[in-house]
């Protein structure tokens, strides 16, 4: 009877009841289901978030390859714009020079426009001077000589025809 007496011996018989209560209502497999389903919520966390990191990953590698073709297709655009810009300078040039070359010829035109139109003046006003002088000449003559009727026709004729 000393058994029943020992502290030691109600701790014991009292652990194996509730070790027994325990198993009786199952608690060790409720446990156990709800660590497996911490388990598999973990696990499906972890399969997620890599699932989110290879389309994070994928997404990366799409967002590089459109950069590096928006950073060619810009070069390529930079490339024919200088082109464009020296081919434009190169006509502009060719343009210019033309348009400088059909401005000197229409001014040596002009030029030579005036001088034919100055040398044709100049003949006009040499040819009237010298039907003047030659009417003055003839006039001064005929006073000196007396007036001849069919001389003063002839000077008048002369002259209306040097006119």
């Amino acid at each position: 009877m000393d058994l029943l007496q020992d502290a030691h011996t109600w701790e014991a018989v009292g652990l194996a009841l509730l070790v027994i209560g325990l198993i009786v209502l199952k608690v060790p497999g409720m446990a156990l289901r709800a660590l497996d389903d911490r388990g598999h919520r973990i696990r499906a966390q972890l399969d997620e978030a890599t699932k989110l990191r290879q389309e994070a990953e994928q997404l990366l590698a799409d967002i590089k390859t459109q950069r590096e073709q928006a950073e060619r297709h810009a070069a390529e655009i930079v490339k024919l714009a200088h082109e464009e810009a020296e081919r434009l300078a190169v006509d502009s040039k060719a343009r210019l020079e033309e348009q400088i070359k059909r401005r000197g010829e229409m001014a040596e035109r002009r030029i030579a426009l005036a001088e034919s139109q100055a040398a044709a003046e100049v003949k006009a006003a040499a040819a009237d001077l010298a039907a003047q002088a030659a009417e003055a000449v003839l006039a001064a003559r005929l006073a000196a000589a007396k007036s001849d009727p069919l001389v003063d026709a002839a000077v008048a004729k002369v002259a209306t025809k040097l006119q």
